[in-house]
């Protein structure tokens, strides 16, 4: 069974190697990725303090291929797999989330993810833009 996924994107005016070696240094993710606390080494993976407790982010091997991919693992053990992309256009970029709609999730609360996702990859633009 596969869910129902939608791509999110955000064209950035920077190189799409400069884009890929910031986004994947997870000290970085608190300047654009919202609702993270600072983030620590912890083994394999990175961990961060949240309003809901300790999340553990772990992220693809580095790679020549823009894959961002990384799997988020909350407190009480559920991980989330979320598919992230830099490919080049021209000079430029583009940074692309998936986000798959997984069964028991209110629209409200999907939506309000989109949301989050969105805002954050504008972020991200606006840092490699400077």
């Amino acid at each position: 069974m596969t869910h129902p996924a939608r791509h999110i994107a955000v064209s950035i005016d920077r190189a799409a190697g400069d884009v890929y070696s910031y986004a994947s240094n997870p000290e970085n993710l608190p300047a654009w990725a919202s609702g993270l606390g600072s983030v620590r080494r912890d083994g394999d993976a990175w961990v961060s303090d949240m309003d809901i407790g300790r999340v553990r982010i772990a992220f693809a091997p580095r790679n020549d291929l823009g894959v961002l991919d990384h799997d988020v693992t909350l407190p009480d053990g559920t991980t989330f797999h979320n598919p992230m992309r830099v490919v080049p256009n021209g000079g430029g970029c583009e940074v692309t989330f998936t986000l798959f709609r997984l069964p028991g999730v209110p629209d409200e609360e999907h939506e309000k993810d989109a949301a989050t996702i969105a805002k954050d990859l504008v972020a991200l633009k606006t840092v490699m833009e400077r």
